[in-house]
């Protein structure tokens, strides 16, 4: 009887894991951010740069998903000084933990906060950067194939990128992933 029992949990254990592990999937995506500082005294231009990273798709329920992400994220602006132009460039680690809604097999919409991590920069325009950048993000995207989507985010900056600067990050983001 307590073979019995002992077969019977661990089947029902077994059956329960694999159900949860097809709601987990993972992912790659990539893309490219276009870039700006808002709250600046100067006049600044956005820049084009890119994103890369992995995600993991955790299914709730039949509408909704927890999506966190782990990217590598180049944002930053342009200034115009009196000799010359030249890109202020901020490399992250970013974060996002997004809640993904989908509005039909097709159509989805993602928000959720950001914490991001400050790796490198280019052409420091400020002095002492913050470490750590917070931010909100929203997005709309679209499964063309059941693994293949392409989506597009807002990424608005709550915190100072400096701390003698008002200037945060505003990001718009074009994205294609892969889901396995």
């Amino acid at each position: 009887m307590k073979k019995l029992a002992f077969l019977v949990v661990t089947l029902l254990t077994i059956s329960q894991v694999t159900n949860a592990q097809s709601n987990i999937r993972f992912g790659v995506k990539a893309g490219l951010n276009y870039a700006n500082f808002t709250n600046t005294e100067v006049k600044t231009d956005a820049i084009t740069n890119y994103h890369a990273g992995i995600l993991v798709e955790i299914s709730l329920f039949d509408n909704l998903a927890i999506q966190p992400e782990l990217l590598y994220s180049t944002v930053g602006a342009s200034y115009d000084s009196a000799i010359t132009e030249f890109k202020n460039e901020l490399g992250y680690i970013s974060i996002p933990v997004l809640a993904k809604f989908n509005l039909s097999e097709t159509l989805f919409l993602e928000a959720g906060p950001q914490g991001s991590f400050l790796l490198n920069k280019k052409d420091e325009v400020f002095n002492d950067y913050n470490e750590f950048d917070f931010s909100v993000n929203a997005g709309l995207g679209v499964r063309i194939t059941k693994n293949l989507f392409v989506s597009a985010r807002y990424n608005l900056g709550v915190t100072e990128i400096a701390r003698d600067a008002d200037a945060k990050n505003s990001v718009f983001q074009l994205s294609a992933g892969l889901l396995f």
